[in-house]
């Protein structure tokens, strides 16, 4: 069993936000998927006030080592997500995490105050972090700017707040411990690289002209990451990026992560999750290889 944030989880590993779609998955397995569920909790896709289209076609690029999303937050927003999702995830067999952003500090106070009332909900992640939007707010890159948002937004998160961290800064550690500092009760990193991928002609291939890279590609980075943040913050630390083996998860609690999440390899097989605390269960602490 783990403990995160009073929350018995079975085993470290939960999913990455918006990369496993439990809806859609619960339609085409039905209660197979609720029986043999990957995740010790489940992170919803990010949520905003209004309903999102998101990000113009083409939103994807495979690269050699990983993949660019330009997703661009596609979700139903608030109240959708309330009427609609919200009693799907409830009949989940785990703990529910409900991720959301904003682009003021008073529609992010909204959503939480309108999640964090409802029982169904466990924890709130807060999206700072994601490349592929523009949301009126760099806030997620600057210790002094976050530490402002949080002040505003903290007081009005009635459940456990988790901060996803983005990985586009000059000191990710430094900003860890700004919201430690204004009540984060932990963080989340690393999010999706800026990236971007280009025609033959030499345009921008996607339709958000760049986006987040993630997979493989970003494993090391993370590890460096989440290392430098568990040296100057105490809160728990979701680490994630490129983790496709119990190996790589166990390196990530090696370097300080309490809980591993689960993204891109998802994509590649449904079932990752599950694999890969079964490989972890058998590698034991400080025992596992360095991998690439």
């Amino acid at each position: 069993m783990t403990d995160f944030l009073g929350l018995e989880l079975d085993h470290p590993v939960v999913n990455g936000s918006g990369t496993f779609d439990a809806i859609a998955a619960r339609r085409a397995f039905g209660d197979a998927l609720l029986e043999r569920f990957p995740f010790s909790a489940f992170v919803s896709k990010t949520i905003t006030r209004e309903p999102r289209a998101g990000n113009p076609p083409p939103r994807l690029w495979e690269t050699p080592a990983g993949l660019i999303n330009s997703i661009g937050l596609p979700n139903k927003g608030l109240h959708g997500y309330l009427e609609h999702d919200l009693p799907d995830l409830a009949r989940l067999p785990v703990p529910l995490i409900t991720n959301v952003m904003g682009s003021t500090a008073a529609e992010v106070i909204e959503l939480v105050e309108a999640v964090g009332a409802r029982d169904e909900v466990s924890a709130i992640e807060l999206n700072v972090s994601c490349p592929n939007v523009k949301t009126g707010l760099d806030i997620g890159s600057d210790p002094a700017s976050l530490a402002a948002f949080m002040r505003e937004v903290r007081p009005h998160a009635a459940k456990p707040l988790i901060v996803k961290l983005t990985p586009n800064t000059a000191d990710v550690a430094a900003v860890a411990e700004a919201a430690e500092a204004e009540g984060a009760d932990a963080v989340s990193l690393i999010n999706t690289l800026r990236a971007m991928a280009l025609t033959a002609s030499g345009e921008p291939w996607l339709g958000g002209r760049t986006g987040g890279l993630s997979g493989p590609a970003v494993f090391a980075v993370a590890l460096a990451q989440v290392a430098a943040v568990a040296r100057r913050v105490s809160v728990p630390i979701v680490g994630m990026g490129g983790i496709r083996s119990g190996s790589h998860a166990r390196n990530m609690l090696d370097a300080g992560a309490t809980l591993v999440a689960v993204g891109t390899e998802t994509f590649r097989e449904p079932l990752a999750g599950a694999r890969i605390a079964a490989e972890l269960r058998e590698t034991p602490a400080n025992s596992a290889q360095p991998v690439a």
